[in-house]
């Protein structure tokens, strides 16, 4: 059944300039959003995602203070707090936007454009990672995220593999071991492309806004990089690098290890979030 109909009453009072039938739908990893005419309002997927709404809207409002040259979701209200019967949600301001195709970097002018303002966007991440009321106000990668999340993986996931699976899986694990610990930036930490959206001026695109910053942290901006190249491939990754200074071996093998675990993260944080859907793709390569 659609949410338009199982959440009608919500929706309605939450978005009460628009009509229900016509309203945008999303499906993500953690939420449902419907789309409205000025704001959006979250439906957490599942209890887990539901209890990190607070979190979430707390992190937005320290975003939404920054000068980072474009634009996030600012929190306008939420509801559904824990104890009471009322649907949980989190109404954010609509950002003007749709992500780019793929294909629209086969033309160089906007391939350079857009890799100049990826690059722009990471710079500020980084610029505002060193301030010391960003650092108090966001929570920080620890230390041992990546040893943790390789037993994770082999304690939860390993027993829903096939044993090709497991081996591949364990490939991709080894390649974090090497991985500093690196908190200098604020990261995104789900920069694809459906997360970032653009506004087309004189034929080129324009940066308006980048969506969903549920996972965002103070660590390792390699994070974000490898979210770019895998929604827009390794041309523009290496745009990116270049523009900002930033290709130097290190870094690259940072990229690469991080990338490789894409399908394992997606896995992990759905079978945590009880989210069988999700759970299933990030698991389609290893069974």
């Amino acid at each position: 059944m659609s949410i338009r109909t199982t959440h009608r009453a919500l929706l309605s009072r939450l978005l009460p300039d628009d009509k229900t039938d016509d309203l945008a739908v999303r499906q993500g990893q953690f939420h449902i959003v419907v789309i409205g005419s000025d704001r959006v309002v979250c439906l957490p997927r599942t209890r887990a995602a539901a209890a990190r709404l607070p979190q979430r809207a707390a992190a937005l409002h320290v975003l939404a203070g920054l000068d980072l040259g474009f634009r996030t979701p600012e929190p306008l209200l939420q509801g559904g707090a824990h104890g009471t019967d009322e649907e949980p949600f989190l109404v954010l301001s609509r950002i003007p936007g749709q992500p780019l195709g793929t294909d629209a970097l086969n033309d160089a002018p906007v391939a350079d454009t857009v890799a100049a303002q990826y690059a722009t966007l990471l710079s500020g991440l980084a610029r505002v990672g060193t301030d010391e009321t960003v650092r108090a106000a966001l929570p920080q990668a620890p230390e041992d995220r990546w040893r943790r999340f390789a037993e994770n993986v082999r304690a939860e996931l390993f027993p829903l593999m096939s044993d090709t699976g497991r081996l591949r899986a364990e490939r991709e694990l080894a390649a974090l071991d090497s991985l500093p610990h690196v908190t200098r930036a604020v990261v995104h930490g789900d920069l694809g492309a459906e997360n970032v959206l653009w506004e087309w001026t004189h034929g080129l695109p324009h940066l308006s806004g980048v969506l969903d910053w549920d996972d965002v942290s103070l660590s390792d901006p390699a994070e974000d990089l490898a979210a770019i190249g895998a929604g827009y491939g390794r041309e523009l990754l290496e745009r990116v690098l270049t523009l900002g200074g930033w290709s130097n071996h290190g870094l690259l093998a940072r990229i690469a290890a991080i990338r490789g675990t894409f399908a394992l993260q997606q896995a992990f944080y759905a079978i945590r979030d009880g989210d069988e859907e999700q759970l299933t793709d990030g698991l389609a390569g290893y069974r």
